[in-house]
């Protein structure tokens, strides 16, 4: 059987390697190169690298027996791209979502837009953990205000310089990160806000959370779209139902 994973998170990359192990063809496309980096260390994966149109996704489909949905929560275009496809060319889709952290005393908001609306009346430096695509939302903030926590990678770093931000301002890490490393750049750069979005348990987020509490740093948390899925072990049992007497017992 060949599966065809949209990854790009934690659970995308745990799903591929149990499926890879279980003598699966498996196929990962990702957006970046940063995302096919990360799957280096899982033999016998084909990863496939860019973003893709729902037309260049459906040309893609025609080679697979089944699609997992298995990029970032906020990923709604993406997500709503792979439905498409999947519906076109009638191959089985599950979407795998990853675990909310939960609700959380925060200032919760629908949109980085909204976010940045709030910020606009306060004073104080401001942690972006958003990603470098919600950045824009942020252009109607003083830039010297702005701490953008992204990716070291050009286009994100690009991103923070179109917005205006500082070189100093500027954060390129991978993480996700410990709460000892969030405390320690929320003290460092004097944050009085951090934004981030419910990136679940796999995406660091109780972490961020329990640094800001430690240091009475006020967090902006962005709500996540409403969607449903399934866990990765009930993706597993689908494929598993998919193969059939094949043999998928052993994912």
């Amino acid at each position: 059987m060949r599966v065809l994973i949209f990854g790009g998170t934690t659970e995308g990359r745990q799903l591929a390697q149990r499926l890879s192990e279980a003598g699966l063809e498996v196929a990962v496309s990702v957006a970046t190169d940063l995302g096919a980096e990360e799957l280096e260390q899982i033999g016998g994966l084909t990863v496939l690298v860019g973003r893709r149109t729902t037309e260049e996704m459906v040309r893609l489909l025609a080679q697979f027996d089944c699609c997992v949905d298995a990029t970032h929560p906020y990923a709604v275009l993406a997500s709503q791209s792979i439905r498409a496809a999947c519906e076109q060319t009638g191959v089985p889709l599950r979407r795998l979502v990853r675990g909310a952290g939960g609700e959380t005393e925060g200032r919760w908001v629908d949109s980085a837009a909204q976010a940045a609306e709030w910020l606009r009346t306060r004073e104080g430096n401001v942690l972006l953990t958003t990603g470098a695509k919600e950045l824009g939302a942020f252009s109607g903030l003083s830039p010297e205000r702005l701490f953008p926590r992204v990716l070291p990678v050009e286009e994100s770093i690009a991103a923070c310089r179109a917005l205006g931000v500082p070189t100093r301002n500027i954060i390129a890490m991978h993480g996700p990160f410990s709460q000892r490393l969030n405390e320690a750049v929320l003290e460092e750069f004097q944050i009085r806000f951090l934004v981030t979005k419910d990136g679940g348990r796999a995406g660091g987020f109780m972490e961020k959370v329990s640094a800001a509490r430690n240091l009475g740093v006020e967090l902006v948390i962005i709500r996540r779209p409403v969607e449903e899925g399934d866990t990765l072990e009930e993706v597993v049992s689908w494929l598993a139902g998919q193969e059939g007497e094949a043999g998928c017992g052993s994912i």
